[in-house]
């Protein structure tokens, strides 16, 4: 989602990916303590639980932060339009070639070319998925890599200096330089996916290829995508020319012609704002799987208590179990504890997202008096609110066991060969003696329960720091996720641990949408006042798989939603892309330098899937949907 897409259990996705904490991600026939019956073999509707106040609100692939979520990717346009490769085998993180578009990349000797050659699909038109196709998307990406929110500098299309095509099945690239080439297949051409004729247009009725963005040589049509841009961002509710206003698009989903040309499983037949989706089988669907459930609905519900009754009352075919509704914590946080006695036609599969919990600072923040931004660029200050958030705490008494730490910038879990023991080991365990006298320390007339401010302005050793002011107020506003109760604990009691060092934190809700629209890279001024803001779970690496932090570190990345920017930081990452060297030295300096602020990973889901349909699990840790697999037993 890298959102994630941001992570966000709808989470940013890397891609940030953005998943909420206790979003759901499988889809079953549900029953509960009300009776309802368990699925049968003729049952050709499945219901599935979206996460709280996290519906997927865009449509077309190509989309900026302010869209760039699970909600949007994994769970909604991929089940339509696919990437040129797919990424996820069982809950592994990993190239899946049996699922792709293309076949493997093959690299020259040097890594400063790649041929890639297509598989067999078709478009729901008849048209067959081209190598034209993935050109249009790279022209695409050449106009407007601004408005791609996986977009980092330097990174591509940038390291890209030509794509020809070599036939309609293969298409070449000359990069500007040596790559890591499996950092260029995970995180690079991870990013693609081919685009149909029927969208290269700039008005409604206009023929397939008459916008001129698709047939051009690389590069060669700057002007021409813009407009096709422009119009399908249009099409889809987001106007370029004034990105703030609201999406006016979301009912005409599933009537416009454009977005009923796929190449996925599923075709959207219903859509409305709030959420509410129907999708039914693509029956020209060319892979390999081919889909049984007739038709596919996602569920909105606005709080985690309404989707737990609609479970309990047979209305939902999968969902997740909220932490509140936990009865049997569980002692193994990969493991699931016994179900709630409400929900016994329901068998509980935990999965953690390939994912990092974490909420970003404005470091070009203008509130605060104008301050806001002055004082996070502090370390010191970093260092004291992270030293008062008690992960294994929260984990415990409000995730119920169902959680694992988040130390620094690379999942712990699902387990993996790229995490450090810095970062599997809390390098700033819960101490708030050590917070208080790291304020105090540098200047801060620390008032516990109050607001501490600065006394001693400067940048000296022990004075505030650069531009922070006498009288400056550790005062600072912090938006969050709404519809989760388990949420809101953690934001309470950090809230209140904070306050023990007088840094006055002032929390407000809002949904997921709306918080990860908010949440963007800004460079100054009255536009730029946003201070912190959690969307409830931070950033999943897709579709950056290898978990490098060029789209959500990297300094001017269009998913660096608090601009940090360290060029020791972008030294090490440019090491990671373009070299064999370990991720080590890169999540290290990060784990130390707290670019954001780190959360405990609350379990993606505790999902709920209900007894009689099978193919749900192994559940995927990149939070894709894919019930073209699924089956009822009977």
């Amino acid at each position: 989602m890298k959102p994630g897409a941001k992570i966000k259990n709808s989470t940013r996705v890397g891609l940030v990916l953005a998943i909420m904490a206790s979003g759901a991600i499988a889809a079953g026939c549900s029953s509960g303590s009300s009776g309802t019956a368990a699925p049968t073999a003729n049952q050709t509707n499945v219901t599935w639980a979206e996460p709280p106040q996290a519906p997927p609100n865009y449509i077309f692939p190509f989309m900026s932060l302010a869209f760039f979520s699970t909600s949007n990717l994994g769970e909604f346009q991929q089940l339509m339009v696919r990437p040129l490769y797919w990424f996820g085998q069982g809950s592994a993180p990993t190239l899946n070639p049996s699922l792709s578009l293309a076949k493997p990349p093959t690299y020259s000797e040097d890594t400063k070319t790649v041929s890639i050659n297509l598989n067999s699909y078709k478009w729901s038109n008849g048209e067959t998925v081209t190598a034209q196709n993935v050109m249009f998307w790279m022209n695409m990406l050449h106009a407007q890599k601004a408005n791609w929110a996986g977009y980092a500098p330097g990174t591509i299309p940038d390291d890209v200096s030509n794509v020809v095509i070599n036939s309609p099945t293969q298409l070449t690239m000359t990069l500007t330089g040596a790559v890591n080439s499996y950092w260029f297949t995970y995180n690079e051409l991870s990013q693609l996916t081919p685009m149909p004729n029927a969208w290269d247009v700039t008005s409604t009725g206009g023929a397939a290829n008459s916008g001129g963005c698709a047939a051009a040589a690389y590069g060669t049509a700057d002007a021409a995508c813009t407009n096709v841009y422009t119009y399908l961002s249009k099409q889809s509710g987001y106007d370029p020319a004034n990105p703030k206003a609201a999406n006016n698009s979301l009912s005409t989903y599933a009537t416009n012609p454009l977005w009923q040309v796929v190449d996925g499983p599923y075709h959207l037949t219903k859509f409305d704002a709030s959420g509410n989706v129907t999708m039914a089988i693509n029956p020209t669907y060319s892979g390999p799987i081919k889909p049984t459930i007739k038709t596919f609905q996602e569920l909105p519900y606005t709080s985690d208590s309404a989707e737990f009754n609609a479970l309990v009352a047979g209305k939902v075919d999968v969902g997740y179990l909220p932490s509140a509704d936990v009865t049997s914590p569980t002692t193994n946080a990969l493991a699931s504890g016994p179900n709630n006695p409400r929900l016994s036609n329901y068998t509980l599969d935990p999965i953690y997202a390939w994912a990092v919990n974490f909420f970003p600072y404005n470091f070009n923040s203008t509130g605060d008096d104008g301050n806001a931004g002055k004082i996070f660029s502090q370390l010191y200050v970093r260092q004291a609110i992270q030293l008062l958030v008690d992960q294994p705490l929260y984990i415990k008494k409000i995730y119920k066991g169902y959680g694992v730490g988040t130390y620094g910038p690379v999942p712990s879990q699902p387990a993996n060969a790229f995490a450090s023991a810095e970062v599997k080991n809390n390098p700033y365990p819960y101490n708030p003696t050590k917070a208080v006298s790291l304020l105090k320390d540098h200047g801060w007339k620390v008032v516990a329960g109050g607001t501490s401010t600065c006394a001693s302005p400067g940048t000296g050793a022990t004075q505030c720091g650069a531009g922070i002011p006498a009288g400056a107020k550790l005062n600072f506003d912090l938006q969050y996720g709404s519809g989760s109760d388990s949420e809101t604990q953690v934001m309470t009691a950090e809230k209140s641990s904070w306050a023990t060092a007088g840094i006055n934190v002032n929390l407000s809700q809002a949904s997921f949408n709306t918080v990860l629209g908010n949440a963007v890279p800004c460079s100054g001024g009255p536009s730029c006042s946003w201070q912190m803001a959690n969307w409830g779970a931070g950033w999943i690496f897709a579709p950056d798989y290898y978990p490098t932090g060029e789209s959500i570190f990297q300094t001017g990345a269009g998913s660096n939603s608090g601009s940090y920017s360290d060029p020791t930081n972008d030294a090490n990452i440019l090491a990671t892309n373009t070299t064999s060297v370990p991720l080590t030295q890169y999540e290290n300096y990060l784990a130390e330098q707290l670019p954001v602020v780190y959360e405990p990973n609350q379990v993606t889901s505790i999902t709920e899937i209900a007894k009689g349909l099978s193919g749900v699990t192994p559940q995927s840790s990149l939070i894709e949907l894919n019930p073209e697999n699924w089956r009822f037993n009977g």
